[in-house]
């Protein structure tokens, strides 16, 4: 039986069942276009950035996302040059970087939109 809180592990959240979809987009769109995003993949990609950002990120989990999102973009950012130098997946490699990057970019300035806007409601 289920104590009072606890969620049952096969009822995930909206935002969680975003993340993960955001995440396989960017990846396959990663494999198709390489670096090249097209617009509508772009704009899907921001689009679902954005939700994951208002929507699954708790103020508890502010500072560990803001963390790893900007670890993530330094390591994608000084990444690609390198490995897009493999021979054969390398260009794969940069492209999913890229698409992952375009994702999480949004939902990061999103998370850190509400972290400021939350710090200074304290002040208030």
């Amino acid at each position: 039986m289920m104590k009072k809180g606890e969620k049952a592990k096969s009822q995930m959240r909206p935002g969680t069942l975003f993340f993960v979809l955001g995440i396989t987009i960017a990846i396959i769109g990663g494999l198709i276009y390489g670096e090249k995003l097209n617009i509508v993949l772009s704009s899907v990609l921001i689009v679902l950035g954005i939700i994951v950002g208002l929507h699954n990120v708790t103020l508890k989990e502010t500072n560990s996302f803001l963390l790893a999102t900007i670890s993530l973009v330094i390591i994608s950012s000084l990444g690609r040059a390198l490995l897009s130098q493999i021979p054969t997946i390398g260009n794969y490699i940069e492209g999913i970087l890229f698409s992952i990057m375009t994702f999480v970019v949004p939902a990061a300035i999103i998370v850190a939109l509400k972290s400021i806007i939350s710090l200074a409601e304290e002040v208030i």
